[in-house]
């Protein structure tokens, strides 16, 4: 599968994106259409193309975009209020990237799925 998704041009910085913070192994960034006050994307630094894709070798990055969206949920304030974390998988459940990534969603009262 090829790597030149949007958000491997952010993880490049070939495009601009509001980067609220990157490592060695993931980026968070702001969404451009978001559906909260607080709408974070937490993506992979390698190119995972949904949660069908994780294995053996990647499993560990799961691990590290949790810790990362919590982290984020707790500088930005909303770990007392409350947040949701979303994967999607494939276009049924509203993957519309074929790119890995994690939705932190808070910022006000967030109705029942």
């Amino acid at each position: 599968m090829s790597n030149d998704s949007i958000f491997k041009k952010i993880i490049e910085k070939k495009i601009p994106a509001n980067i609220i913070y990157e490592d060695e192994i993931v980026t968070a960034f702001k969404d451009i259409k978001p559906k909260a006050p607080i709408h974070i994307l937490v993506i992979p630094n390698i190119l995972i193309a949904s949660s069908n894709d994780i294995n053996k070798k990647n499993k560990d990055i799961l691990g590290h975009m949790f810790y990362v969206a919590v982290n984020i949920a707790k500088q930005k304030k909303i770990n007392k209020e409350g947040y949701r974390i979303i994967v999607n998988c494939n276009k049924n459940a509203g993957q519309e990237i074929n790119y890995l990534h994690m939705h932190l969603l808070g910022g006000k009262k967030l109705n029942a799925l």
